[in-house]
């Protein structure tokens, strides 16, 4: 599971000179926020899947912000967290440079679009969406994660705004850039699914 000391040993990584009291209560704020009993699937067992596929700090410090603001029934989700990790981040002393690289990594997560040469971008969306590309009886449970997260919404409207995220990662011309293997098993998954959405009930 991830640990706050996890973050502070990242952000420290990254250039952060503020004290290590500093670090922790930024840390502890993460991890409380990952924590939150609303999350089913986006939880700290997703953060620490993703931390876990990459190298640069910067990319796991903007992994560590791209869900802190996590509320299923907003749609400013990536913009809230964007905003928040460029003060927590700000607070932990880290360079301007290395604050605005993550905060604008976090916004890239609203649609994973990103450039091919991108390669922190890239590092991150692979990442974020490794998940696309497990096992069936694994993609079924983030599925079902997902599901209890969206509780408050009817299985009707669940099915369409379920698809249009489905297509809209279907139309991405490359899901992976770092990991060209994992693409055909997403797009089974993914196809799979849309299938399933629109089977007869």
């Amino acid at each position: 599971m991830v640990e706050v000391a996890r973050f502070a040993a990242t952000a420290r990584a990254a250039g952060a000179t503020a004290p290590d009291d500093t670090l922790t209560a930024v840390g502890t704020e993460l991890v409380n926020r990952w924590s939150e009993p609303h999350r089913y699937y986006h939880s700290l067992s997703h953060l620490a899947a993703t931390l876990d596929l990459v190298d640069d700090p910067v990319v796991a410090l903007a992994l560590w912000g791209h869900d802190a603001i996590y509320d299923p029934t907003a749609a400013d989700n990536e913009e809230r967290s964007a905003e928040l990790t460029a003060g927590l981040l700000a607070e932990c002393g880290l360079p301007a440079a290395v604050v605005e690289e993550a905060v604008r990594l976090v916004r890239l997560t609203a649609g994973h679009r990103v450039d091919p040469a991108d390669r922190t971008g890239t590092e991150l969306a692979d990442a974020d969406l490794a998940i696309l590309a497990v096992p069936w009886p694994d993609y079924c449970a983030y599925v079902a994660g997902v599901r209890a997260e969206y509780a408050h919404v009817p299985d009707e409207l669940w099915q369409v705004g379920r698809a249009t995220v489905l297509r809209n990662l279907l139309s991405l011309p490359a899901l992976y850039h770092h990991h060209p293997a994992w693409e055909s098993a997403a797009r089974a998954n993914l196809t799979r699914e849309l299938s399933a959405l629109h089977a007869p009930g």
